[in-house]
């Protein structure tokens, strides 16, 4: 596999082999993290974070991992502070940005914005989400916190709940889901049901694929939530009748299997109850703390760092 300078921009270019070769590979990053809180892989390299949409999780997560490696970060997370506001294109931001830093994470609105960026950087860029279209680290950190729970995910039931039109989580998640023998549930209103492509792609690798309207998580092994996407509405009217549509609560769980567990992207808003949180099957938290080792491995992978 080559990886040294390898954009990471959809999780449809990655092969199970290449999925897999990551989670392995932050398995062992998260390893080492318990035994030391820093490390000098990255020593002397620049991380330049691009962030023309807000970010909580994704921007200082990938912060987090790069200084754990002994890297510095650099960018913005706000585009009012970036030349962008001036006209800039992004195939020029990304032309300069390129000659500060060693790997660039680029967020952005527009579909294919990450893409467009990786035709004109001399180094690799990381998609840390394009508009509806793709997030694959955070896909990556998904499949990495189904796989610590149940060692595999060939086998599993998973129930996909809430804005799968909109949902660029669900969009990676689902393809990558398509080269492991999984069944999945589609559960949403009929107005945020999956895009029929991704329906089609995934019952043409031989995923069974269920949709409802119905929240009804019975004989369940992973359930992923995702909030409304407010800010992907074209028409406010159309976000306000579906908004509130699902929330799990305490009687949603029955029928759940003893050891499923509950996972969000986050932020969430009102679509799981506080009172999930301290329940066995609350997995949001960690997932999101699942981002570093993740993070971390890609880091050292595009930048060529060997460190197994």
């Amino acid at each position: 596999m080559r990886w040294t300078k390898k954009h990471i921009i959809s999780i449809n270019d990655f092969s199970r082999d290449e999925i897999d070769f990551v989670l392995e590979k932050s398995g062992i990053l998260e390893k080492k993290l318990v035994s030391s809180s820093t490390s000098s892989l990255m020593n002397g390299k620049i991380l330049a974070n691009l962030f023309f949409e807000p970010s909580t999780r994704t921007r200082m997560s990938f912060e987090a991992a790069m200084k754990r490696l002994g890297g510095i970060t650099i960018g913005f997370d706000h585009p009012g502070i970036s030349s962008e506001a001036k006209g800039e294109t992004i195939a020029d931001t990304v032309r300069i940005v390129s000659g500060y830093a060693d790997v660039i994470v680029i967020r952005h609105p527009i579909e294919g914005s990450a893409r467009l960026a990786s035709e004109y950087s001399d180094v690799p860029i990381i998609n840390g989400g394009d508009g509806a279209n793709q997030h694959p680290t955070q896909t990556l950190l998904d499949l990495y916190t189904i796989k610590k729970e149940f060692k595999s995910i060939d086998g599993l039931d998973i129930c996909i709940v809430g804005d799968l039109k909109y949902g660029r989580t669900v969009h990676s998640l689902t393809s990558a889901l398509g080269n492991y023998d999984v069944r999945i549930r589609f559960i949403s209103p009929r107005e945020l049901r999956a895009p029929r492509q991704i329906v089609k792609n995934l019952s043409d690798r031989g995923i069974e694929v269920k949709e409802t309207t119905k929240l009804n998580l019975k004989n369940s092994d992973v359930i992923y939530v995702t909030r409304i996407q407010k800010e992907r509405f074209p028409d406010p009217q159309e976000y306000e009748r579906v908004k509130g549509a699902f929330v799990l609560n305490l009687n949603s769980l029955e029928g759940i299997r003893e050891n499923a567990i509950i996972m969000h992207p986050l932020p969430r808003v009102s679509e799981i109850s506080p009172d999930i949180d301290a329940t066995k099957h609350a997995r949001y938290f960690e997932q999101a703390k699942n981002g570093i080792p993740v993070r971390m491995a890609l880091l050292c992978l595009v930048c060529g760092i060997k460190f197994w």
